[in-house]
């Protein structure tokens, strides 16, 4: 066999339906895999993509370059090339979160609840994989990795489709990770590449093959993924994250936690949009927090009474402003009468992503933390916490902002579900229509 047709059958190429055939088949085999096979081959998976750290950055390389060129053009934002960039320490980090991985408990088969019914037929409620999982995302080559490891461990197939600018990145991710499952003994298919929009396109009605489907992108994106397809999507939605500076904040505190927020990687879903500021405390923080965001290099935009404090420097923020996942050094600033109103604020603009009040008044905290509506509610500390292997969860598929089946950052919990076993000794449901009862008693 070439090495063409060799990476072709690892990567999964042939089109969406039969890589969904094969990633069927591969879950079926995946779902009873012991959990020692699959640790092993995560550990062997990190192994090579440190071994081939050159190969991955010379890939990536590429892929930037042309990246470069469209970001030139407009056609790219800065944020998008962000995303796309990975260095011999981006490498690293993927092969720890793998590792991370390998290191939490193993997902399936957890007995979720015991009942005996009556004597001699107990049910049982036990953790098990989803089956096949497809995500479709932009720009950031470490997802493969996070992902694949996240859905091995939990006993999933998966099909993975990345955005034609990191085509170089992902393809050589992924030859390198399926040689190491290959060599573990895991099934083939268990980890596919699509290549094209015309798989997408056809991956949107493979409902009889695919599981849940997983979009990570901008909200237009996300939004049309939902409604183009019949499979069960789990949106992974913008994220108009705030911060709320309270009356009674620690401004040196609020200083730190504001900037790595905004600037720590402001391309992120968790990166904070929206400074909310309480009229209290506004003229004594805004000036010094303005500049010290400038001398960053954050683009602010202001309120007229944000503008009334700091004259220069910023530009009037717009109502659009509010609304805006900026994923950039751009950031909205307003003047808010309390918490009340910074709450309303929240509500109305936000995307119930991860939302961050700063004070030392403990009861303005618990009432923020209770009554914002989001995945995630924080007090005194940055909206970047907001993620999966921050969370302890080894790593993430992406960020729920929905309610349904996972919420916030998605580790192995969101990639598995549960099934009922009933162990009986012959009854019958006649039985208990005869005068029998039934014990219902938790064991």
């Amino acid at each position: 066999m070439s090495a063409g047709s060799t990476e072709a059958r690892l990567n999964g190429s042939g089109g969406a339906a039969e890589a969904a055939k094969r990633a069927r088949a591969a879950s079926r085999k995946l779902a009873v895999l012991p959990e020692q096979q699959r640790n092993t081959a995560l550990l062997l998976a990190a192994e090579r993509l440190e071994e081939n750290e050159g190969q991955i950055v010379a890939a990536n390389a590429e892929d930037v370059r042309a990246a470069e060129a469209l970001a030139r053009a407009g056609k790219m934002s800065q944020a998008m090339l962000a995303r796309l960039c990975v260095t011999e320490r981006s490498v690293a980090g993927m092969a720890e979160k793998v590792r991370s991985v390998v290191s939490l408990p193993d997902p399936l088969g957890r007995k979720l609840s015991v009942t005996e019914l009556d004597a001699g037929l107990v049910l049982t409620k036990e953790t098990c994989p989803l089956g096949v999982v497809a995500v479709v995302f932009e720009s950031r080559p470490d997802v493969v990795p996070q992902i694949a490891s996240l859905a091995l461990k939990s006993g999933n197939a998966i099909l993975l489709k990345g955005g034609s600018e990191a085509a170089h990145t992902n393809e050589a991710l992924m030859t390198i990770w399926n040689s190491a499952l290959q060599e573990s003994g895991v099934p083939t298919g268990a980890t596919q590449l699509l290549h094209s929009r015309a798989d997408v396109k056809e991956l949107l009605h493979l409902e009889r093959d695919v599981d849940l489907l997983i979009p990570r992108g901008g909200k237009a994106f996300v939004e049309s993924i939902s409604r183009q397809s019949r499979i069960p999507v789990l949106g992974h939605g913008e994220g108009i994250c705030h911060v709320y500076v309270h009356a009674a904040a620690d401004l040196q505190k609020a200083e730190r936690v504001v900037l790595d927020a905004k600037t720590d990687y402001p391309a992120a879903c968790n990166a904070a949009e929206t400074l909310l500021v309480d009229a209290v405390i506004a003229r004594q923080f805004l000036p010094r927090m303005i500049e010290q965001l400038r001398a960053e290099g954050v683009e602010v935009r202001g309120c007229e009474r944000t503008g009334a404090i700091v004259p220069s420097g910023i530009d009037a923020a717009s109502e659009r402003d509010w609304a805006t996942e900026y994923g950039d050094m751009i950031l909205s600033v307003k003047v808010v009468n309390g918490l009340d109103e910074a709450i309303a604020h929240i509500h109305q603009y936000g995307s119930n992503h991860t939302e961050a009040i700063l004070t030392e008044d403990s009861s303005a905290a618990e009432r923020f933390l209770n009554e914002i509506d989001a995945a995630g509610v924080y007090h005194n500390a940055s909206t970047r916490f907001a993620d999966g292997y921050r969370y302890g969860l080894g790593a993430e598929v992406g960020i729920s902002n929905g309610k349904l089946h996972a919420r916030g950052p998605m580790g192995m919990d969101g990639l598995t579900t549960y099934k009922y076993k009933l162990r009986g000794s012959g009854q019958t449901v006649a039985d208990y229509k005869s005068g029998k009862k039934f014990t219902h008693r938790p064991l």
